[in-house]
């Protein structure tokens, strides 16, 4: 990854703060995105007093021209990209019953259509390089969750378009990583919706036992330095992957009883 130009978006916090430092260590060019500018802009003059390249672009995702004028912008200072981590996200937590559709169509332009607007434009460049498409999604774009399905339709939208963008790219050498980090210490959790639309603030989940994001991030830079198809982390992720091909009945009952033991769930275990 030496000298790769590698754009991340949601890059001010979390998964993607922590795949910018990994990428900006190993010697790659990163172009941190995200809404939050100041917060991206320090962390980039962070990078610059290391001796580490880095600069920062405002992104919100879920606007087509700001998409495309990151592109632009990476382009223009580095002269192409290599690397495109689509790691934006926004998550939920109340029941489908009482959920305004906002709060879905709103999870639907953040992780589906922030990932389709920045592979657009990054498209041309990263044939050009044979470079890497990867999208940040979860255990929920292979299962369904309960209590997050505006959360798990836009994972599973992403997770069809990547799958279908690889295929279309087969003898094109683009490659495509799908990745499923589980539950990570991450802010996505703290900034996810309720019913009227409303974060819901501090999490109910305790960070204690799930996964650091920079942990993560030293994760994602190994899968696309080899290439994979897909990364699935955690022993939990793995085993809902498999179950959800044998006995997809029986992870359903677990899924639930899982989710319903939680702090202040949006429904109880029966």
């Amino acid at each position: 990854m030496k000298n790769k130009v590698v754009i991340i978006t949601g890059a001010s916090s979390g998964i993607g703060l922590a795949c910018a430092w990994e990428f900006a260590r190993n010697g790659s060019k990163v172009v941190l995105a995200a809404r939050s500018i100041d917060t991206i802009t320090g962390e980039a003059e962070k990078m610059d007093s290391e001796g580490l390249e880095a600069i920062a672009v405002k992104t919100d995702v879920t606007d087509e021209q700001e998409c495309k004028s990151l592109i632009e912008t990476a382009i223009q200072k580095f002269g192409g990209i290599d690397v495109l981590i689509n790691n934006a996200g926004l998550s939920m937590r109340a029941l489908f019953v009482d959920t305004d559709p906002a709060v879905l169509k709103r999870l639907m332009e953040v992780n589906f259509w922030g990932t389709v607007y920045c592979t657009k434009y990054a498209l041309p460049s990263l044939l050009k390089s044979n470079g890497s498409v990867a999208g940040v999604s979860s255990i929920a774009g292979y299962h369904g969750l309960p209590g997050r399905t505006g959360y798990s339709a836009s994972k599973f939208a992403m997770h069809g378009f990547l799958e279908a963008l690889r295929i279309e790219n087969l003898k094109n050498n683009l490659h495509v990583l799908i990745t499923a980090p589980g539950f990570t210490a991450s802010n996505i959790r703290k900034a996810a919706l309720v019913a009227d639309g409303e974060q819901q603030g501090e999490s109910p989940r305790t960070e204690e036992k799930m996964m650091p994001a920079e942990e993560v991030a030293i994760h994602i830079y190994r899968a696309i330095v080899k290439r994979k198809r897909t990364l699935v982390l955690t022993t939990q992720g793995k085993l809902t992957v498999i179950l959800k091909k044998i006995f997809p009945g029986l992870l359903d009952r677990m899924v639930y009883k899982h989710l319903a033991e939680e702090p202040d769930s949006p429904f109880k275990n029966q």
